[in-house]
């Protein structure tokens, strides 16, 4: 199979994006009706929205406690990744691992130059050679669809409206009498947006979860052994213990190949779709390709 461009995913991009930018066009809309002093923090939480933007890898990086490895310390991940990118008409990204005992895998950076793909040591020691193949071709995949980038400034948008709250309420409330009343407007209007900013980001994130893994079903002609690496990282995710799962910065969630949960809740808010599915879709692909 060839490498298609995912119009379904790049349309479900564009328009989720759109509606992020006008909710939060409309939210900061709304709060400078009820504060002064408002561009102040608003400059502010831009600068630090850009250094976000830039500095997102090194952060994602920190956050897992992972570290860059050369050619020289792991030959064979390095070879397999270069081989896959070759596959996928990709620059060859940055490699880091986790010395994490939950088997996980994510990417990160601003655009296809700037990339790395990281792995957990439990990874590497959970998976055979095709199904880590299968993962890494899943994290490119992202990468080729500039998924990290755009997951990465809906991300920080939650964050900025979460700090104009807090910004709005020493900047504005304490500067106008009966300070209360916008009080009481930004913490509703913002529980607004953040519902709806949860729904269309979770929406988002699950197809491209699933455009990821036609990716990777497409660069290694194996969608069996994604599917085979996606049931030993499920397998293996009930046996790790919990002290290692609250370990694994559930805020990367929405990077991770599988994402760590824990609890009916997690599951229902999940930033992926359940593995379930994802195996039926890579057999029914992997049925596809076999009588093509």
């Amino acid at each position: 199979m060839d490498w298609k461009t995912d119009w379904g995913l790049r349309g479900r991009m564009a328009f989720t994006m759109f509606l992020l930018f006008a909710l939060y066009i409309v939210f900061v809309g709304v709060l400078s009706l009820y504060f002064e002093d408002f561009l102040f923090p608003l400059v502010m939480l831009g600068g630090f929205a850009i250094a976000q933007f830039f500095f997102s890898d090194k952060l994602a990086l920190r956050s897992m406690g992972a570290r860059t490895v050369t050619a020289e310390e792991e030959p064979e991940l390095h070879r397999t990744i270069e081989r896959l990118c070759q596959q996928a008409d990709l620059p060859k990204p940055n490699v880091a691992i986790a010395d994490s005992r939950v088997p996980n895998a994510f990417a990160t950076g601003r655009n296809q130059k700037n990339a790395t793909v990281a792995v957990t040591t439990g990874l590497l020691q959970t998976l055979d050679q095709d199904e880590l193949e299968g993962v890494l071709a899943h994290e490119l995949a992202h990468v080729k669809n500039r998924d990290v980038m755009v997951m990465t400034i809906a991300s920080f948008l939650s964050t900025i409206a979460f700090f104009i709250v807090r910004w709005g309420w020493l900047f504005g409330g304490n500067n106008r009498q009966g300070g209360g009343a916008p009080v009481i407007v930004a913490i509703a209007v913002s529980i607004v947006v953040w519902i709806v900013s949860f729904l269309l980001i979770r929406a988002l994130s699950r197809y491209r979860e699933y455009a990821a893994d036609r990716g990777a079903a497409v660069i290694t002609g194996k969608p069996g052994a994604l599917a085979s690496a996606l049931v030993s990282i499920d397998g293996r995710m009930d046996r790790v213990p919990q002290e290692d799962l609250r370990d694994g910065s559930s805020e990367m969630n929405a990077f991770f190949i599988i994402p760590i949960s824990a609890g009916f809740l997690s599951r229902i808010a999940s930033t992926h779709p359940s593995t379930e599915k994802r195996i039926d879709r890579l057999r029914e692909l992997e049925r596809e390709m076999e009588t093509a």
